[in-house]
């Protein structure tokens, strides 16, 4: 049974060799490809500038989109999440209002409360991942500025959004 013990701990320690060492080979790759920088941006060691949020792919992206009457951040939305609460992080002057908007169909009122709801969980989100709630403010604007004005679902579905504007870099 001993034996067994110390053949289990030595298989643990090479597994969690081989796991460390593909770690350190992926940081020297991160540096190189823009894709690759963008993933491993707001975990690494370097702060975001405001020049970031023009060049960065990841910042760039400043839409998070919604499904049909629902306000819950969708998964493929995290690494963005990630991305822009990293820049709060790094630059405690930012300010970032978050523009809730839906598609046509519904009431007025509904659509606006819909449209803040999607501003709060893009909120929540950004400070589950380290943001401060004092650097967001959020509005609805419901179905009152749409990107696309026809009437299907691939239309509605660019409207089912929420916007990140930075107001102060």
């Amino acid at each position: 049974m001993n034996k067994t013990v110390r053949i289990a701990l030595v298989a643990l320690l090479c597994v969690g060799a081989a796991a460390c060492s593909k770690k350190q080979e992926v940081k020297p790759q991160a540096q190189a490809p823009e894709t690759t920088q963008e993933t491993q941006q707001p975990s690494g060691p370097a702060k975001y500038t405001p020049a970031d949020l023009d060049t960065d792919a990841c910042l760039r992206q400043r839409v998070v989109y919604f499904d049909f009457d629902k306000d819950e951040v969708k998964p493929e939305f995290q690494q963005i999440m990630q991305c822009h609460a990293k820049y709060l992080q790094d630059r405690p002057t930012a300010q970032i209002r978050l523009e809730g908007n839906t598609d046509e169909r519904g009431t007025r009122e509904y659509n606006l409360g819909l449209g803040e709801r999607r501003g709060n969980a893009v909120s929540s989100a950004l400070q589950a991942n380290g943001g401060s709630a004092s650097q967001l403010s959020v509005i609805s604007y419901g179905k009152e500025k749409p990107v696309c004005r026809q009437h299907n679902e691939d239309c509605w579905s660019k409207n089912r959004r929420v916007e990140i504007v930075y107001t102060a870099q």
